[in-house]
């Protein structure tokens, strides 16, 4: 396992420089200097996202031929119902089309692909050894944890994700792995891409207790802000579901230039557009737009900062609706670095506070991620480590736990699990449905038991318990279609009377309860939910009625505590 986690470090940190090098290089040749001008807007915007989607959407239909859509949504799928398995193809499909659509202006992240394109890597290099159920998992959480290291160089943060998010057992067996892939994959990227973080930024005070409302306030302001973005993503995407392909391709590249045209920061992942807010340079937000000429208005940055904080949502459904593939991990941190530099402007305007702005704007990134995939620790660390230093982290965590625990009761998923909880299909959250997604229930059904027909006399009954070791008998008709049971505890008076034997027969004592009848196409979570709250200890178990066997409460329960104990093992 140590091995395999290194392997997939490297392999991630090698796909993160890739991706992030295709993604730079690209924007830095279709933005070249010669064609744009700060002081006016170019009309290049408004082809570039539609050329970007249409490529994608073109390699996907005739290439892929698969959905690439919600790659961290897929990572919890495999972990849920697939005991890890994702397709190969996803290795190197998602950060290709990933590149193109962010590199041409979609609205999206890169995190989420490289995400899926780690958990791949590790899941595929698990079947290739053959590896168990626990053992693949840890490399599909390897993956991941590499991912995020790669991308941001934050090891911690990249931990973090796959506990928090992914919802894999803390325990040293997985520990030691993903701390091998995290920092494998983090150094990787430190040698290619520098030592530079991903935003640099000075302290020019220190933290101080009497900002800390402001912080507070903060926290609240980015969880509406993440609900709204919550809500928003998905009314957007249920309304593009109703067209065709080639409908929402063209609806949606049309929406996604006119909005990047407006607003250049809204083009790609956004962080460039970060960077120039941390360094406090907000003229420069006004390049390449209609507002040039109003860059030293106060008033009309706050409009331009709330106009940005409201369609970057907007932008990121579009781009992924109309056919783009990308994350909301880094609209995430686009929309709360906005808005809490919003708010840090808000409260110096006011003359209540006097605050760093571009201090605010890094907790509001770490709030409104914490609000938007329930993750405040992943957050909190995650900010503190592509910041480069831990000055900020009191008020990291204020914020970042506030905006997570207004969130949480008004939308109970995260935007990567709430599709799958809908659907009943995620499983990471629940132990005990994780477990009985992994057990196989065939293994749990017993046929030691012998069936009779229903024409049956006592006679055919008292032979039967002779040959049995069972007390009780499935009944069922000539085509093997189960009609019910027979307990010998209702014919035990009569069993040693021969008189008897040809006066009674099944249909005497038969007993017949369609609670207690289970399909073998069932999910194993739904028979065990018949033995709770009940006095029972065997289910019928049928295939489209026929019998097949019984299931017993103890073999189901003994396999359980296995399973658990097997997953726990340090």
């Amino acid at each position: 396992m140590i091995f395999m986690s290194l392997l997939v470090g490297l392999a991630c940190g090698l796909a993160a420089v890739v991706l992030k090098n295709t993604v730079h290089y690209t924007y830095l040749f279709i933005t070249d200097t010669k064609w744009f001008s700060a002081d006016s807007s170019n009309f290049l915007f408004l082809v570039y996202p539609m050329v970007g989607i249409t490529i994608t959407v073109l390699i996907i239909k005739y290439f892929i031929k698969d959905d690439l859509s919600h790659g961290v949504s897929k990572v919890m799928y495999a972990m849920s119902r697939k005991k890890g398995y994702i397709k190969p193809h996803h290795t190197y499909s998602s950060i290709v089309t990933s590149s193109i659509t962010v590199a041409f202006g979609g609205s999206v992240g890169l995190e989420a692909p490289i995400v899926l394109t780690g958990s791949a890597l590790g899941s595929n290099l698990g079947r290739i050894g053959r590896l168990n159920t626990k053992n693949t998992l840890i490399l599909v959480g390897c993956g991941a944890a590499g991912a995020i290291a790669g991308a941001f160089k934050a090891p911690i943060a990249g931990i973090l994700f796959v506990f928090e998010i992914l919802m894999l057992d803390l325990t040293m067996s997985t520990a030691i792995p993903l701390l091998i892939s995290a920092i494998t994959s983090s150094m990787i990227s430190y040698f290619f891409l520098g030592k530079e973080v991903q935003f640099s930024y000075d302290v020019t005070s220190s933290f101080e207790l009497i900002k800390i409302p402001g912080f507070i306030f903060l926290g609240i302001v980015s969880a509406f802000v993440s609900l709204y973005f919550l809500k928003s993503t998905k009314w957007i995407a249920k309304k593009f579901k109703k067209f065709k392909v080639w409908k929402r391709l063209i609806l949606g590249g049309i929406i996604l230039g006119v909005l990047v045209f407006l607003f250049p920061p809204l083009f790609g992942e956004g962080y460039s557009a970060l960077t120039i807010l941390l360094k406090s340079d907000t003229n420069t937000l006004f390049n390449n737009t209609l507002f040039y000429p109003f860059r030293d208005n106060h008033w009309m940055l706050l409009i331009i900062l709330l106009s940005i904080i409201m369609l970057k949502s907007i932008a990121t459904s579009v781009t992924t609706s109309a056919g783009g593939v990308g994350g909301t991990f880094a609209p995430s941190l686009f929309i709360g670095g906005f808005t809490g530099f919003f708010v840090g402007r808000l409260i110096n305007m006011s003359g209540l506070l006097v605050v760093e702005e571009s201090n605010f704007a890094l907790v509001g990134m770490a709030a409104v991620m914490s609000g938007v995939m329930h993750s405040p620790l992943t957050a909190t660390f995650l900010i503190a480590e592509i910041t480069g230093g831990y000055a900020l982290f009191a008020p990291l965590m204020i914020a970042s736990t506030i905006s997570y625990i207004v969130v949480k009761p008004l939308n109970k998923y995260s935007i990567y699990a709430e599709e799958l909880a809908l659907e009943g299909n995620l499983m990471t959250h629940n132990k005990d449905k994780t477990a009985l997604q992994f057990i196989d229930k065939h293994k749990l059904v017993e046929t030691n038991f012998i069936p009779l027909l229903y024409e049956s006399n006592l006679r055919d009954i008292v032979e039967a318990v002779q040959k049995s070791t069972r007390n009780f008998f499935p009944i069922v008709d000539k085509e093997n279609k189960f009609l019910g049971i027979v307990i010998i505890d209702d014919f035990r008076p009569l069993m040693f009377k021969p008189e008897f034997y040809d006066v009674y027969g099944v249909k005497d004592f038969i007993r017949y309860s369609e609670h207690f009848i289970v399909d073998i196409s069932d999910p194993l979570e739904e028979m065990v939910s018949k033995f709770r709250g009940s006095d029972r200890f065997n289910l019928v178990v049928v295939d489209n009625g026929k019998y097949v066997g019984f299931m017993s409460r103890a073999n189901v329960y003994a396999e359980y505590r296995k399973y658990v104990s097997t997953f726990s093992e340090e």
